[in-house]
């Protein structure tokens, strides 16, 4: 049995309405309201919801509880009101009429089903939500044929596509949730986070939450501006559940985000710089794990240039977002359900502050819209390059290649570094920077200054 006070402060806790459900307080227009039922419903079955609402006695603007005196048992032309709007309704859907009383205040809710095979009409017209706004489906063909695409089930969502392993381990799932304070129910955890489909097979979403999501994130990191430089390592993070996958990612941030000492001017107190704004990285990597096209088998690319760092994720905006809404944070979660789950878990939030937070720091320009991904795009905030650090003489010196000149800027910025932080930051082994630092003492690059473990190293100009 549906607990309607639930439902509906569920419903409250959201920011904005959703296009699957509606508020009034006391509103009434026998007419309307059919065509919202049939906006509603279609909007459902668009953004894969079994129900949609039409809620009387919540304030619009506020979602606060306000009550409510609407009468769903009253007539329209001397007919029931419910009998009319189930006459007028194709194909026939189980809508109902539910009362709740929430701090002694009365709410209405109709339930709406979700259209099936075809879109629900309303006097043999099909209508449709935009935004919070209802209109008339025909009119936006796009979403429309996508409309069709859902109902005839040529659309897969992470929800519906039977996941390529079917012998999964939720081990790490039930950790991570326990770490954030949430007990997950070993009966019930399959269908709350929603991992089998309708053929009782595990999903897409069920493999990327399980124990291995065979869906690895790579960190590549390149010499040059372009991929045709050399590749100074990749870092794979896999083999894990995508929550942790995740986390690994965005502790990577922390090792690549150099904090810079500008030495150009003898001050006592030396401004220091991050190579790039970590809460934008954040937000950029989690917007491409949560808006990734994962039924495309393929999982986000994160490569890092000697300029830049390059976020890729699979797929294009949603039918049903605009540019505009998306530069203003107004998300269309393309995989609803892995929405749902990291609001759940404070990874993401509802107030849809991550792509304004990117704008802001580094403008609309830092993302790009392909035919097939979208491109995040974070500049490299570089305070001094090795050439003016070192002078052209050691920048320009024969054999010192990117890597050498990284090692050399990383001395510079901290005498103290250990081999164990070097071989961290350039993502190669221990015994490959030990051959370096041979290279750069053995040549007059460097200099080591006192004993291996309370030295330091001296760059030699």
């Amino acid at each position: 049995m549906m607990n309607i006070e639930k439902l509906v402060l569920d419903l409250c806790a959201y920011d904005d309405e959703q296009e699957w459900f509606e508020f009034k307080e006391n509103w009434f227009q026998p007419e309307v309201l059919g065509e919202y039922v049939s906006a509603l419903s279609n909007a459902a079955a668009f953004h894969y919801k079994a129900q949609a609402y039409f809620v009387w006695g919540v304030n619009d603007e506020t979602h606060e509880v306000v009550g409510t005196t609407f009468n769903q048992y009253g007539d329209y032309n001397k007919e029931p009101y419910q009998n009319f709007l189930a006459r007028n309704l194709s194909p026939s859907i189980n809508f109902s009429f539910e009362e709740a009383v929430i701090d002694d205040k009365r709410v209405v809710v109709l339930v709406i089903p979700a259209a099936e095979e075809i879109p629900t009409a309303f006097k043999e017209k099909r209508y449709i939500r935009i935004g919070s706004s209802k209109a008339n489906l025909k009119d936006y063909p796009k979403r429309e044929i996508q409309l069709f695409k859902i109902l005839d089930g040529r659309v897969e969502t992470i929800e519906t596509l039977a996941a390529k392993y079917q012998e999964l381990t939720f081990s790490k799932l039930f950790g991570y949730y326990g770490s954030k304070g949430i007990v997950l129910n070993e009966k019930t955890f399959e269908k709350n986070l929603g991992l089998r489909n309708k053929n009782g097979e595990y999903n897409l979403l069920a493999q990327l939450l399980s124990d291995n999501s065979h869906f690895p994130l790579r960190v590549s990191i390149f010499e040059g501006e372009t991929k045709g430089s050399n590749l100074f390592s990749v870092r794979e993070f896999g083999n894990n559940c995508l929550l942790y996958t995740l986390d690994e990612v965005l502790r990577y941030a922390d090792v690549l985000n150099l904090i810079q000492t500008d030495e150009s001017e003898r001050v006592v107190e030396r401004p220091e710089t991050p190579l790039f704004d970590n809460k934008a990285f954040r937000e950029a990597i989690i917007n491409a794990v949560l808006h990734n096209l994962w039924v495309s088998g393929n999982e986000p690319m994160i490569s890092v240039f000697s300029d830049r760092i390059e976020i890729l994720s699979r797929g294009t905006l949603p039918p049903a977002q605009t540019m505009e809404g998306f530069f203003l944070g107004e998300s269309v979660p393309v995989n609803e359900k892995l929405s749902e789950i990291f609001l759940q878990l404070h990874i993401s939030e509802k107030s849809g502050r991550g792509v304004p937070k990117i704008i802001e720091t580094y403008g609309r320009e830092a993302f790009t819209f392909r035919e097939n991904s979208i491109v995040v795009t974070i500049p490299l905030h570089r305070i001094k390059k090795v050439g003016n650090k070192v002078g052209n003489k050691v920048g320009n010196k024969k054999g010192l290649n990117a890597r050498r000149q990284r090692i050399i800027t990383e001395m510079r910025d901290n005498p103290n570094i250990t081999t164990s932080e070097l071989h961290q930051i350039l993502g190669i082994s221990e015994t490959a920077v030990e051959n370096n630092l041979t290279f750069l003492k053995e040549n007059g690059y460097v200099e080591r200054v006192g004993s291996k473990k309370t030295g330091y190293w001296k760059v030699l100009e």
